[in-house]
């Protein structure tokens, strides 16, 4: 069967999509390539249908669970093999899963990056012929992508220890920049990179400055009057999404809050009734929409400014999928720049913190594993950043990542130990019956705690162990538990290059560096609400397309007055820093806080950024936390060490 017919009886498509066709022959005839369409551009057909045409499993990489349960269910409707692993499925699932891996007919299967790290994992990947990686989201990998994420850089190298080729890189918000990173991550082809417009004529552009006071007024009164549904209103943080919700609700539209502190009920019930037509209006933090296909939505309202414009990109793609007219308006108020400044600027750990941790790493022997929530805690830096922290040691050729492994496990039995036991040797059986004997029990589960502990008493590797493990758990002897999650090293490179004093104040500037480049970022959304030419040619500007002539249907080429002037970004007077801000920096100090002894630390929690530290000695609930939230976080942070300096660098004042 050709790739047409394939279209046609699995996909109900009659042709292709710009780009598709062209992606899909690169990956069939064995090179890899890298398709960069704009959200909503067809890019998840371009491997989903070369899964049917290819012998083996399309393991595909996926940042996000609603994604994948969207895409699985979908696939699955149309009778094609297609599993998920997220923390999500139950025992059962699971199995199932691993069933159908080792029994080859799984055609795709998506996961989240952070798997590949679990040994057990990869040693199922090992034993299955994997046809194609795909990657989505792949501008993670670049560290001048807007949304880094380590665990993405750790995906080229998984792809040449397994052998795993082609690979398809897919993204929707890459500049010519990142994709040069994409491409050289993956050893793709110029010729193989198929790119196709992001203009979308369909979609028409709006900015409308806005002070914070009359925000949300202003948002009642425009889904009331044009009632462009389905909408999603995106906002930053989570509370926001709860009040916006509620006022459009007592306003008489049928609005839902949707973010990551819901329960995972919640967020199913409200992407479900979204996508089934019964919720108007989706009030929703950045995450939802990434691999949501409803192709019918009117409207995308920005309630708060974007992080990013590749996340502004991204998110009113999800608008007009169908070809229909659609709006999307941003609601510009210059008072979010502090928020989204502020969580830039938590992000960058204190130097004696850092200096602390690389002390740690490269002090060890020659090979050893850590526990990543541990060293989260010890130095107070946050889990991303410490993860950054070992992934700039690995480029730097300081480290090398040996895999992932769980210290200890819970053993639910599904099955009498006496059928578990049955068809095997007896030295396997004796085997399995000293494994079950070592662990704790309790009247559900046995507790190994220490599964190195166990192999050294039972006298066998603790590799036996852990095939037991895996063992019981794909036959569905079993459900099994992990805990303890630990990741091997090796020091690497010349030790003599391993010299602290140096590495620290180069890894301190990366992170400055970082944070400058993100805090432009917001510079750049603010060019673009007041820019008073082509909004469209403008946002295409940035990812490296031009248009002939302005787009004729945006805010700005709508707008009558001539010329037309810059648009004036409300902004609130900057808070005034109080004497009764200092008494109560004063009465924290006095109370002498371990997590609050570096500037940078009492920096973030006076701007109401929590750190590994302060959740876990409970100091969120202080009066004093986010006491200065309104303020600039080089303002506090300046504040903060002048008031040290004064004091001979002891926080006193």
């Amino acid at each position: 069967m050709d790739i047409a017919a394939t279209l046609q009886q699995h996909f109900g498509h009659a042709k292709f999509r710009p780009g598709q066709e062209n992606v899909i022959g690169a990956l069939l005839a064995g090179r890899s390539a890298l398709a960069i369409f704009p959200t909503g551009g067809g890019k998840s057909l371009c491997y989903q249908l070369p899964a049917l045409h290819l012998p083996g499993l399309t393991l595909v990489i996926s940042p996000l669970i609603a994604l994948m349960k969207d895409q699985v269910e979908s696939l699955v409707a149309r009778g094609i093999a297609a599993a998920r692993l997220d923390s999500t499925l139950t025992s059962a699932g699971v199995i199932g899963v691993f069933e159908a891996m080792r029994s080859g007919t799984l055609k795709l299967l998506y996961i989240a990056p952070e798997r590949l790290m679990s040994e057990s994992f990869m040693e199922r990947l090992s034993r299955t012929e994997i046809s194609l990686l795909a990657i989505d989201e792949s501008h993670c990998i670049s560290e001048w992508g807007h949304n880094f994420r380590p665990e993405y850089l750790r995906l080229a190298e998984v792809a040449r220890r397994l052998k795993l080729h082609p690979v398809l890189a897919l993204t929707a918000t890459a500049t010519p920049e990142v994709a040069r990173d994409i491409r050289g991550a993956f050893q793709i082809a110029d010729a193989d990179q198929i790119q196709t417009p992001f203009h979308r004529h369909n979609l028409a552009l709006y900015v409308t400055p806005v002070s914070a006071a009359e925000r949300l007024p202003l948002l009642g009164r425009k889904l009331q009057k044009f009632r462009r549904f389905p909408a999603i209103v995106y906002v930053t943080l989570q509370q926001t999404a709860e009040q916006v919700a509620a006022y459009l609700a007592k306003a008489g539209l049928t609005a839902r809050a949707y973010h990551a502190g819901l329960r995972d009920e919640t967020r199913s019930e409200v992407q479900d009734g979204f996508m089934g037509g019964s919720i108007d209006i989706i009030v929703a933090t950045i995450a939802f929409g990434m691999g949501i296909d409803k192709s019918n939505i009117r409207a995308v309202y920005h309630y708060n400014l974007p992080k990013t414009l590749e996340n502004y990109q991204q998110e009113i793609g999800r608008a007009g999928r169908d070809g229909g007219d659609s709006h999307c308006e941003l609601l510009a108020c210059g008072d979010d720049t502090i928020v989204l400044q502020n969580f830039v600027f938590g992000d960058t750990p204190d130097a004696s913190s850092l200096r602390g941790l690389l002390e740690y790493l490269l002090g060890q022997d020659d090979e050893f594993d850590l526990s990543r929530y541990d060293l989260s805690h010890t130095f107070d830096i946050r889990p991303l950043v410490l993860e950054t922290v070992l992934t700039y040691l690995e480029l730097d050729g300081h480290i090398m990542p040996l895999g992932a492994f769980y210290t200890g496990y819970q053993v639910r039995r599904l099955k009498p130990e006496a059928e578990i036991l049955a068809g095997h040797t007896p030295e396997r059986q004796a085997f399995l019956q000293r494994l079950f004997a070592v662990a704790k029990r309790g009247p559900i589960w046995l507790t190994i705690e220490d599964l190195a502990a166990a192999a050294q008493s039972l006298g066998e590797p603790r590799e036996r162990l852990q095939k037991a493990m895996n063992w019981l758990e794909e036959t569905g002897a079993a459900q099994i538990k992990p805990s303890g999650l630990r990741h091997r090293y090796r020091l690497a490179g010349d030790p003599a290059q391993r010299n602290v004093a140096v590495i620290a104040p180069r890894m301190q500037q990366q992170f400055v560096e970082r944070e400058t480049t993100d805090a432009q970022r917001i510079e750049q959304i603010l060019a673009l609400a007041s820019d008073p030419a082509c909004l469209t040619r403008h946002l295409l500007r940035y990812f490296g397309e031009d248009l002939a002539e302005d787009c004729g249907h945006c805010g700005s080429c709508l707008e009558t007055s001539s010329p037309r002037e810059p648009r004036v970004i409300p902004r609130s007077p900057a808070p005034a820093f109080t004497p009764e801000n200092l008494a109560a920096m004063q009465e924290l100090e006095a109370e002498n806080h371990a997590a609050l002894q570096a500037p940078r630390q009492l920096a973030r929690y006076l701007c109401g950024l929590t750190s590994p530290a302060t959740t876990r000695g409970r100091l969120t609930k202080n009066a004093a936390f986010g006491m200065l939230a309104n303020h600039p976080f080089p303002f506090v942070l300046e504040r903060v060490e002048k008031l040290s300096s004064e004091n001979g660098g002891v926080l006193s004042w």
